[in-house]
């Protein structure tokens, strides 16, 4: 056996230890890191993937809404006055039903940020898709003659009865005996009812010949609208119509519009007529092209007639056909001379103001239109004060519209 040099000089009788061998991973600490790291990335991924939460990533609120209870009782609207038989096939035989209780919730987009306020609660709603169309029949409101009221599916709405109209009924008191000697001024401020602050704002700081418009749409309408009477206005109601760009421009649910048959319009009609009680008279929310549209006019400005309402058109579209089928009716009419806030600053209001002044002097009569902003009821505010020294007589919107007819 051949030894080597090692061997030879290595102690005698010892054995020559043996190294150990160390234990090598095929893999580093760092290296482990990453392989786990990467799997519950692929596991996240796969989850996000497959998962099929169509309101994943978005912020969600749960809302537990209860049906309301079943009563004996009768709607409160079913015990109003007499109740006359249906004059079409758009109104119900049965009365609505109670209302349950109503919340207004904000929803908020969880990838714009926009928010919506969703009216919750009530009877069964005019149209399912629309947040404004599930809140239930509103309470009539105070003051309210129960003979001019009847029935429909969705409320109760104006009738004429024993010969009286909500036209003459719901007019503001004038001195119409004055009003025809003199030149007279009649102001219609439109778009209340959403928004109670501005409603409010025009309601106790504009005076009572002032008549106020309102929509259909907001919380509670006839709310406002009761306090505007209380306060000696007189208000009409706002009824929204197609204009010619819908629906980039949309004036809201249950809109009015020329593709639609006349029973759905008229159906839709009455679901507006429903939300308030004592106005006066309709006119336009928009509606330029529907305004215009003589097949699709001609039955809202009859059943208004029907209805022993006026109608006022606000003047926004030269080639309404208001006119000629409110003349065709002999039904009390307006149309708008002045739109007073189209350029919302002081100085133009006031040339707005002045004009509709002059038009005053020159025909007897004229009619100006503004929206609630606060710097219009500024200014038409201080206007009015002073005007009767200038020999024209602020009068409500109906009385300018008998005026106007008569002369």
């Amino acid at each position: 056996m051949t030894e080597t040099a090692d061997d030879l000089s290595a102690p005698l009788g010892q054995d020559k230890p043996r190294r150990k061998r160390r234990l090598r991973l095929p893999f580093t600490a760092m290296q482990a890191l990453t392989v786990m790291l990467g799997l519950f990335l692929v596991a996240f991924a796969g989850f996000a993937i497959f998962n099929k939460d169509p309101l994943g990533g978005e912020p969600m609120t749960r809302i537990a809404i209860r049906e309301p209870r079943a009563t004996d009782e009768k709607p409160a609207a079913a015990s109003l006055g007499q109740e006359s038989k249906p004059e079409s096939k758009h109104e119900a035989k049965e009365a609505p039903k109670q209302a349950g209780e109503q919340k207004t919730v904000t929803m908020i987009d969880g990838s714009t940020g926009t928010r919506h306020d969703v009216v919750i609660g009530g009877g069964d709603a005019a149209d399912k898709g629309d947040a404004a169309a599930a809140s239930a029949p509103p309470p009539v409101m105070a003051g309210i003659d129960p003979k001019l009221l009847e029935k429909s599916r969705y409320g109760m709405i104006p009738v004429t009865a024993e010969g009286a109209k909500p036209f003459n009924v719901y007019a503001a008191d004038a001195d119409r005996a004055k009003a025809a000697k003199m030149p007279v001024v009649a102001i219609l401020i439109g778009g209340l009812g959403v928004g109670a602050a501005k409603t409010t704002d025009a309601i106790m700081r504009l005076p009572p010949a002032v008549t106020l418009a309102f929509t259909p749409y907001g919380a509670d309408p006839g709310k406002l609208a009761e306090r505007a009477r209380a306060q000696r206005h007189e208000i009409f109601l706002q009824i929204p119509m197609e204009p010619y760009d819908f629906p980039d421009n949309d004036p809201g649910p249950q809109t009015l519009l020329t593709s639609l048959t006349t029973d759905q319009n008229m159906d839709r009609l009455y679901w507006h007529l429903s939300r308030m009680q004592g106005y006066a008279g309709l006119t336009n929310f928009m509606g330029a092209r529907f305004v215009a549209t003589d097949a699709a006019m001609q039955p809202i400005i009859r059943e208004a007639a029907k209805r022993g309402l006026g109608f006022f058109d606000d003047g926004s579209s030269p080639r309404s056909i208001a006119p000629q089928a409110a003349g065709s009716q002999a039904m009390p009419f307006g149309k708008g001379d002045i739109a007073i806030d189209v350029v919302p600053t002081p100085a133009e209001i006031d040339r707005a103001l002045n004009k509709l002044e002059s038009m005053a002097r020159e025909r007897g009569v004229a009619i100006g239109t503004a929206s609630a902003l606060p710097v219009s009821i500024e200014r038409i505010g201080s206007w009015t004060k002073t005007l009767s020294d200038r020999g024209i007589l602020l009068v409500p919107l109906t009385t300018a519209m008998l005026k106007s007819k008569s002369s």
